[in-house]
């Protein structure tokens, strides 16, 4: 099991995100031992969806405006169309994002969640997957787009859904096991499919 005791590790998210993908990933950094901040418009609960359900909320404990990238080791965006749809329009999120980015850190981006990236600048150039619904959104920004479980290329991670998790963590942790490698520039690129 990996060690992350002394990684610190943002989570953006808004009303609408997967459950899932939120909960699975937080449950292994926090086993892990790497402490998560729940970062969103407000402090207190955010609502969860299963699919189309409404789900458990999960408590933010810190707002975008609060956030500071330089503070983190890595970034998890989980999905949710919801979620990635309003979340891709506030300029906070698209700034952390972008910092994060720059700065070569670990990021994971699963399923709706790359529109966010689109909205960032970060896609451009970019191989990944997302819900296949999105692929378009993203090579038309500029992203190539691969079907697979998982796909890392530099700092970022991406997967498709939830069954993609366990390659999703795994990924995201070698990545934060080694630390910030370079952002958009990185010469790393790497497609994974366990």
């Amino acid at each position: 099991m990996a060690d992350l005791k002394s990684k610190r590790i943002a989570v953006l998210v808004t009303e609408g995100f997967e459950q899932a993908e939120l909960t699975e990933p937080v449950k292994a950094l926090r086993d892990a031992g790497a402490t998560v901040d729940i970062i969103s418009k407000e402090r207190g609960p955010v609502r969860a969806f299963k699919h189309h359900d409404p789900a458990e909320p999960v408590q933010a404990n810190m707002t975008f405006d609060e956030a500071r990238p330089e503070q983190y080791d890595g970034l998890l965006l989980p999905g949710g169309a919801l979620n990635a749809d309003t979340i891709r329009a506030i300029p906070q999120a698209q700034k952390f994002v972008a910092a994060m980015n720059q700065a070569g850190k670990p990021m994971a981006v699963i399923c709706h969640a790359p529109w966010l990236l689109i909205d960032s600048g970060v896609a451009k150039g970019r191989t990944l997957t997302s819900w296949p619904s999105i692929q378009l959104d993203l090579k038309n920004a500029g992203a190539a787009w691969i079907d697979r479980e998982v796909v890392v290329d530099g700092n970022l991670v991406t997967s498709r859904k939830p069954d993609d998790i366990p390659a999703f963590n795994r990924e995201f942790f070698k990545l934060l096991e080694q630390g910030s490698k370079g952002g958009q520039g990185s010469q790393r690129r790497e497609t994974v499919n366990a």
